[in-house]
Formats: structure tokens, sequence, C-alpha cells
């Protein structure tokens, strides 16, 4: 399916869930996903997407409107590139009402819509919250197969780095080289900051990469992921330095036995926390009950974090299309942390997990 007959299926699927006359949105990977246009966007939130019943307008300015005009040709959406601010342009565009908005816009800008809007404007806003990161936590085809893509390169960096890496090296040179092998090999960036914690500091699930050293009889948490073609990766895997001891051993026992059921678990209909109940039982039936503290995985797509999550606070099912990490850890404070994390796709018969690299204990 081409680029301008996604974006028309996404627009419509928009407007079909819209209980509103029209909506703004103003998160970059909302447009993203409603547009499909490929590399136009960075991370700055520059631009307002206004969707109505039959139009659908990009206002951006001059540092994208080349690019997205080149993208949008032949597609459903029109580019606006009018230097003013998406108030004013939105006055401009005198947009029907009652008129959605995305519930994470900025105070400020909020104010400015009022302000632009005049007189009772703000009782012809509507908040909508999580409306199109709703409809993207369903992949399609054309999505499938660029996370894919991007988890390929991120095997491979794991294949790399566990022949790179040894005791004296410093967190901090493990993660340069992680991330420089992901850009050499394929990668437009990084989906976040690369997670490389050695011994202790592995005990921190959001451990930043410094300068404590790599030692003999530690074990090393890396989490990381690529994106690449516009979608992330993510995953993380723990390795040894030097054969582990028993308790490690057993650990690293729970955490693979913990990942692995809830992987052949998960189907359609299977809900996020019943998902993280097993995770939890599972490691907690090997004693290490209460050692995890978050949730069991996220939702993957053009963002890292998306919708739908394996947590105690999701009781909405899955559905065939969902791509979810599964993620158990283990967290000793003082002695070592652990995380196996896979991601996939759930699929009318099961979990697809797109992950390739090893479960097996990795021993440096």
């Amino acid at each position: 399916m081409m680029n301008s007959e996604l974006s028309a299926a996404r627009l419509a699927k928009v407007r079909s869930a819209l209980e509103q006359d029209a909506i703004l949105v103003r998160d970059t990977g909302n447009i993203a996903w409603l547009t499909a246009f490929d590399g136009v966007f960075d991370d700055e939130q520059a631009h307002a997407l206004l969707v109505t019943g039959d139009d659908a307008v990009l206002h951006t300015d001059s540092r994208y409107s080349a690019a997205c005009r080149r993208a949008a040709e032949g597609g459903p959406v029109r580019i606006d590139d009018a230097r003013m601010s998406h108030a004013e342009w939105l006055k401009g565009q005198r947009p029907p009402f009652p008129l959605a908005l995305e519930d994470g816009m900025a105070l400020a800008e909020f104010r400015a819509l009022e302000k632009e809007l005049g007189d009772g404007a703000r009782e012809r806003f509507f908040e909508t919250h999580d409306l199109v990161l709703g409809l993207r936590a369903v992949k399609d085809a054309a999505e499938i197969d660029r996370l894919r893509h991007a988890q390929a390169i991120t095997d491979a960096a794991f294949d790399h780095i566990i022949g790179f890496m040894k005791p004296g090296m410093t967190e901090r040179q493990v993660k340069v080289e992680l991330e420089h092998f992901m850009l050499c090999h394929g990668a437009e960036g990084l989906a976040f900051g690369s997670i490389v914690a050695a011994g202790p500091h592995g005990a921190s699930p959001h451990a930043i990469p410094g300068d404590t050293v790599l030692e003999a009889g530690q074990c090393v948490v890396m989490d990381f992921g690529a994106r690449a073609r516009g979608y992330c990766s993510d995953m993380t895997r723990t390795v040894f330095l030097g054969e582990p001891d028993r308790r490690k051993r057993d650990a690293y026992r729970a955490l693979r036995e913990a990942n692995e059921s809830v992987e052949a678990f998960l189907k359609p209909g299977v809900t996020g926390a019943a998902a993280h109940r097993m995770a939890e039982d599972v490691l907690a039936a090997a004693g290490f009950g209460g050692k995890m503290g978050h949730g069991l995985g996220h939702g993957v797509g053009i963002d890292v974090h998306e919708e739908p999550l394996l947590s105690p606070r999701n009781d909405e099912p899955l559905q065939a299309g969902n791509v979810v990490t599964v993620e158990p850890g283990i967290y000793l404070e003082g002695e070592f942390g652990m995380r196996l994390e896979d991601y996939g796709v759930v699929t009318d018969g099961g979990f697809q997990v797109f992950t390739q690299s090893t479960h097996d204990i990795v021993i440096i």
C-alpha cells in the first residue's frame, strides 16, 4: 500500500472514531502516523494538523515545508506554511465546531487558542484522551515490516557488542560502541538513550551509563533500540562477565521462564494485567517476588512507548496487531539487576516475536 493510501485509511479511522466535527492534532507522532510522511518529522513539536470531515491540512513552517510538500504529493493532506502561530492559523481556517483537542496540549497553547478564537471558544472545545494513540495501537502490515527491520538492526548490534565488551571497559564505552554500530548499520537514529548498567548499578531499571567499570563476576544489563524507517525497536539482554554464581543463575532462570511463559500466553483477549500477573507469579515462585517493580511491557511503534501496556492497570483485552514488549526484571539493590526483553506482535493465533537474539546465558 502506498503512503497516500495509508494516510487516507488512517484519516478515515480518525473521522470514524471522532464524536466531534473536527480535531486539531499537535502530537508529532500522531501527525507522522496520520500523514504517513517519511523522512519529514523530527522531535520538534512544530506542526499542527486539522482534520475535518472532508479535509486534512497540515500547518508547518519553512524548515519543513519543502519536505512536507514532496511527501504530500498525490495524497489527502494539504500543506500550509503560512508564517503565523498555530492559533492564528487555526482561526483563519474557520474550523467547524465542536473542535476536539488532544489533552496533551500545553496550557499556554490552549490559552492562545482561546484568545484567537474569541468568546465562548472554550465551550466549543472538547478534550480527547489518546484518541489517535489508541488507533495507532493496532499496527498494519506496513508498520509490522518497519518494526521488524528496526529489530534486525538491533539484533545485529547485540551480536557485535558481546564480541566487543570486556572487563575493564566502562559502561559509557560500551554504550558508545553499541549506539555507533546501530547508526552505522541502518539506523536513522536511536529509539532512546541506551542503558548499559554493570553489577549493582543494574539494580536501577533506568540506570544512566557512566564511568562504572565492568568487572569479572558481574552481570551487565543492556537496554537499547534503533529507529529505522520511522519506527522503533526495543530489547534488553543481560550478559555475564565470567561464570555466574548460583544466585545469578537462579535469577536468570526465573527471568527467562517469566519471559517465555508470558510470550506463550499472549493472544487476543488476554489483558495487560493478566500478562503482568503471570510474570510476577513466575518470579515469586522462584523466590524473587516483589523484585520487579515496573510494568511488564508497553506498546512500540513510531514512539518507543505507546499503547497498550502490559501492567496491573490495564484490564483491556489485547487485539491482533498490538505490538508489545515483554520485559520481566529482577532488581536486588546492592547486588545486581537483570532484565530480558523481547518485542513482537499479537496475532490471531498468539504472539510472534520479532527479537531473534538468544535467551541462553551469554558469558563473556
